[in-house]
Formats: C-alpha cells, sequence, structure tokens
C-alpha cells in the first residue's frame, strides 16, 4: 500500500549493536519502506552523566532518550510505524506506542534477565520497586501493537510472567546474514592442528575461563584455541589471542573458516548472535543449557551442548569432536542448514517488515473507516 515510513529506535548495547547493522543493511532492501534510524547508546558523557537516576538507571536514560528521538523523526516524517528495540527504551514512551502502530522485539523479559542477573553484575531491587518495573513493562507489552520475540525462551516468558497473549508474539530471531558468513570452499578432513575458536568480549562469563582449562587438558593431542576477546589472556603453547578484531569483519569470519570448532561455554547470554555465524560458518558447535541457547544449538544435532560450569562436560564435548572428524563434519553440516532456514538475517528482517507493514496497513484501514 505505498511507501512506508518506519521509526527503527535501537538500543545499542552488547549484541544490540550487531543486531542493529544487520537490520540497517537488510532493511533497503525493501523498496517499499524508508527507515529512519534512532540509536539509543547506553554510555553517558558531558553534563548527563553526573546528573542523578538518569546516570545510574538505564531504563529512565535509554526511555527519554527514546522519547526525544520519536520526537525527532516524526518533526521529520508522518511515521506509519515503529520499532522498538528493546523494550527497554520504549518502556517510557508508550505514549507514542498508543499514537503510532508500534512493534516491540527483546532478546529476553526483565524476568529472565534478572534470572541471569548474576553474569552480568545486575541485582534486583527492593519488592516494591520490582513491581513498579512488573507494571511498567506489562504496560508497555500491552501498548504495542505486536511483539517480537528473539526465541521461544522469550516467548514463554512474556506469555507465563507479563500477561501477553501467545498469538501477539511472533519469533523472530536476530541472525546473521547468511551468504556473508558462509565459508568460501566446503570444509575437508585435515592433517592439521584441530582449531577450537572462541569469540566473547566478557571471558568470564562467556565460560572463556572454563575453556581454558579444557584446552590445557586437550593440548596433548595438538589443538590450538583461538580466543577473540577484549581482556587480556597471558600467552601459552598453543593459544592465539586476539583483542582487537571488530564484529562483523573479514579478519573475524577469516578466523571462523579457518578453525574447526566453536566453543561457548557461557554462564549468562540469552541468544548468542556469534553461534548464528559458526553455524553459518559451517563449524561445530559446543555451548551451554542456557535461556534459548538449546533452540540453535540442539544437542546431538546441531551441536552439543553441556551444563553451565562443568569443565568435565565441556572437555569431553570438545574431546569428542577433536577425535571424530565425521561428527564435526555432520554436526556442521547440520548447524549451516539450521542457521540457513531460522537465522539468516536478510529473511528475518523482510519477516519484521511484513509484520511492521501489515500493522501499518490496519491502522491506515481503521482510519478510513472511522471516517
Amino acid at each position: 500500500m505505498g511507501i512506508y515510513n518506519i521509526g527503527f529506535i535501537m538500543e545499542q548495547a552488547l549484541g544490540h549493536v550487531t543486531h542493529t547493522k544487520n537490520l540497517q543493511a537488510n532493511v533497503p532492501n525493501d523498496p517499499e519502506v524508508r527507515a529512519y534510524w534512532g540509536l539509543i547508546p547506553f554510555e553517558t558523557t558531558g553534563i548527563a552523566s553526573r546528573i542523578p537516576i538518569y546516570k545510574s538507571n538505564w531504563t529512565v536514560r535509554a526511555g527519554l532518550r527514546a522519547r526525544g528521538e520519536v520526537a525527532r523523526i516524526a518533526r521529520q516524517t508522518k511515521l506509519n510505524a515503529l520499532f522498538f528495540h528493546t523494550q527497554v527504551p520504549a518502556i517510557l514512551a508508550t505514549s507514542w506506542l498508543q499514537k503510532i502502530p508500534g512493534i516491540v522485539s527483546l532478546d529476553a523479559t526483565p524476568m529472565q534477565y534478572d534470572q541471569l542477573g548474576t553474569f552480568y553484575q545486575h541485582e534486583q531491587g527492593p519488592d516494591w520497586l520490582e513491581g513498579l518495573k512488573w507494571r511498567l513493562n506489562r504496560d508497555c507489552y500491552r501498548a504495542a501493537r505486536h511483539i517480537v520475540a528473539w526465541g521461544e525462551w522469550t516467548k514463554r516468558g512474556l506469555v507465563d510472567d507479563y500477561e501477553v497473549p501467545a498469538d501477539k508474539i511472533t519469533v523472530i530471531p536476530p541472525g546473521v546474514n547468511v551468504r556473508d558468513w558462509k565459508r568460501p570452499t566446503p570444509r575437508m578432513r585435515h592433517d592439521g592442528p584441530v582449531k577450537i575458536l572462541f569469540v566473547g568480549a566478557n571471558l568470564e562469563r562467556k565460560g572463556g575461563l572454563l575453556l581454558l582449562d579444557a584446552f590445557r587438558a586437550l593440548r596433548p593431542l595438538g589443538v590450538e584455541l583461538h580466543l577473540v576477546t577484549k581482556d587480556k589472556v597471558a600467552t601459552e603453547p598453543g593459544l592465539f589471542v586476539y583483542n582487537n578484531m571488530q564484529p562483523n569483519s573479514q579478519p573475524l569470519k577469516d578466523l571462523y573458516h579457518s578453525c574447526d570448532i566453536f566453543a561457548l561455554p557461557t554462564f549468562g547470554d540469552c541468544l548468542p548472535m556469534v553461534l548464528s555465524e559458526a553455524g553459518a560458518a559451517g563449524m561445530a558447535v559446543v555451548s551451554t543449557h542456557v535461556a534459548a541457547i538449546p533452540e540453535i544449538v540442539r544437542n546431538g544435532e546441531t551441536g552439543l551442548t553441556v551444563p553451565a560450569g562443568d569443565t568435565a562436560a565441556l572437555t569431553e564435548a570438545i574431546r569428542q569432536l577433536v577425535m571424530s572428524p565425521n561428527l564435526r563434519m555432520s554436526l556442521a553440516e547440520r548447524a549451516m542448514a539450521h542457521v540457513a532456514r531460522e537465522y539468516d538475517a536478510q529473511k528475518n528482517a523482510g519477516r519484521l517488515l511484513d509484520l511492521l507493514k501489515g500493522e501499518a496497513d490496519l491502522s491506515r484501514i481503521k482510519m478510513k473507516v472511522a471516517t
């Protein structure tokens, strides 16, 4: 029904930055959509860093910034739809959701995040504050015309904990641009050392320290461990550390393509995008039974999963992959097919735009009927 002016209000913290970049690369593929971007940074600088509450409360900071961004975009054009990712910047911007058809997207509900909070240095507040937070989130989900959840795990949290009807939720994972991450040549059996890859800025939360212990136990097998992280790690035999690798860069993709096993024994994650990257790159994956991870790493089918914090189980899972090239290859092939089917960012951006255009069309029809 013509051109759709859509505002994208995007949280810029952790993996949401990469999600934004993927959307910015794929949304322009739809000639019917004119996208207006409002990026909500996590950091505070200057005078803002000294304002009480604002400087310390991410929900307040994100909400006020989001309100300003929507107002800025609305001065430029008449918006047909709004997309908020995540719900954090949407909570204090529900007045806009009541004016413009809006979709709210999230990787985890606040209650699910609380369950993982220990690993994010996040603590729950007093009961009165948690009750207020719950009501504000519930009201935000009610104000949205539709909700996009990154996984079935997220959807269950919305239905069970926030009174959201299941038919109001569509599961659309973030994913990666599969064609960009696909290995240029098929993987083959080789006689060189088996290379294990880890990608995670926070080495401790992502299980990197456990992986180092597993690597040391497996080093007699001649394996190599390649760590992409912001943390400093002392050198040792067979260990390679990359502190300045950029997301989505060609050197990072080349590293995925040159390694054999991807290991992310994380303690706290919702749906790490690096798992989509590893699957698209055709790697055998080992990860943990955390949040939505079992939806992408299906144990024994598209990878292997172990309990978080279990170094012995992690070591054994990697040992199996090191010793069995056939197992590595079969898991990698199924992971590649699964990611191409469910976690392709280009396809999923199209699904998201269809939802947004559908809500805009419905609003237009209602307005015509009303007049």
